[in-house]
């Protein structure tokens, strides 16, 4: 017979059957639980559904029945009902409830241990102090309380409206900022979808940085018009190995340090060896055909040899940075870093509605998630050689693109 609510507080020590699977058991010390007994796998499994409680609780009434760690005999018969459907589909309700259980944590609780995780690997500890200091700054006021599945474009617009136009470069890397550590909830399971860049881009549209205006980073609408003025200028080491650069999205460090030996010109790769790469791995980056006519420039202008700096400077050493920088400025590119050319790659990528998974590789930034790491080790080569990479050489020398 189903168990009376009136029964549920004067029942004796034991177990006691309300029907259908569901159970009060009562233990000697007085202490009442509901138990569900349900078929799994072909074995039968007894699970604890929570304590008794004779009224409902006012402060949990908006928890779901499923999260709810003590229950009336009708919260109790309706879990047990969710769970023997869940059986019946063949799946394993604790699991399940262990699933839905999970605490989702506020964006600035993830960033903050998202920055713990990886802040460990970077070199530069100032870069590590930095980079959460941006989103204490801009990101923590605005969204900073808010749970991570719950943040949208509309969201992070707000964050990047009021320093859009005034501070754009530290705008980029708020931008890019709160867009890893929400793909690193994403990896995590506290969000179902990762970034949502791509419309975070139409939102923001409407809204150019003003021209005329010299900025730390190069928003990519303004590329090929920049990378047209570069290739119009007499070659040179420095502009070209900025054409190589802005092409195959590396750092200025990897470009500078180039060897004849790490192309192979026959696979149309550049293997740049792991003591060369700032996550110690090695990195294999497709070139596409412009990357190609930029090496045969390089290789008709200083030479081939296996040994030998692909952009040599002075006396056969590697270039500066400053050498790169002073490429760009007299290019047209103002105040425009070298660095800044693999954030305009990335917001190209986010805008165009390109995988992060595919983007994150070309710049080969590590996954954070060391368990999905150690099962997701692809570096979607064959996506970036054949699809990512051109369409990005594509954009950047096409000179009769409007740039706004």
């Amino acid at each position: 017979m189903p168990l009376k609510v009136k029964q549920i507080a004067t029942a004796k020590p034991g177990r006691h059957s309300d029907g259908r699977g569901l159970y009060l058991l009562v233990k000697p010390t007085g202490t009442r639980s509901w138990v569900l007994r349900v078929q799994h796998n072909g074995h039968r499994r007894d699970i604890g559904l929570g304590s008794v409680t004779l009224e409902p609780i006012p402060h949990v009434e908006d928890v779901p029945i499923i999260r709810r760690r003590s229950l009336t005999l009708a919260e109790a018969r309706e879990k047990a009902r969710i769970g023997r459907e869940l059986a019946r589909a063949g799946l394993d309700p604790r699991a399940e409830w262990t699933i839905e259980e999970k605490v989702v944590p506020t964006f600035e609780t993830a960033a903050k241990e998202y920055h713990r995780q990886v802040a460990k690997g970077w070199r530069n500890g100032k870069h590590g102090a930095q980079w959460i200091k941006t989103l204490e700054t801009h990101a923590f006021p605005v969204i900073g309380k808010r749970r991570v599945d719950a943040i949208d474009a509309p969201d992070i617009q707000r964050v990047l409206l009021p320093i859009w136009l005034s501070i754009p470069e530290t705008s980029r890397r708020v931008r890019q900022r709160i867009g890893v550590v929400l793909d690193y909830a994403k990896g995590k399971g506290w969000r179902e979808t990762e970034a949502p860049m791509r419309a975070l881009g139409q939102l923001m549209s409407g809204l150019r940085q003003p021209k005329g205006k010299n900025f730390a980073a190069m928003p990519y609408q303004h590329l090929p018009e920049f990378f047209l003025g570069l290739m119009a200028k007499e070659p040179s080491a420095g502009r070209l190995a900025v054409q190589f650069l802005i092409l195959t999205a590396a750092r200025s460090g990897e470009v500078r340090g180039a060897k004849w030996s790490e192309i192979d010109l026959v696979t149309s790769e550049w293997r740049i060896p792991a003591d060369r790469m700032k996550a110690g791995r090695m990195h294999i980056v497709p070139l596409s055909p412009a990357a190609l006519g930029v090496l045969s420039a390089a290789g008709n202008f200083f030479g081939r040899a296996p040994g030998q700096t692909v952009f040599p400077g002075l006396k056969g050493q590697p270039l500066s940075d400053a050498t790169l920088s002073k490429a760009v400025r007299g290019s047209g590119g103002g105040e425009a870093t070298v660095h800044g050319f693999r954030s305009a790659f990335r917001d190209w990528a986010a805008d165009t509605g390109v995988a992060d998974s595919w983007a994150e590789a070309a710049l080969a930034h590590g996954n954070p998630n060391k368990t999905e790491a150690a099962y997701k080790r692809t570096t979607y080569f064959e996506q970036r050689r054949d699809t990512l990479m051109p369409a990005w050489a594509q954009y950047c020398t096409d000179a009769g693109r409007s740039c706004a």
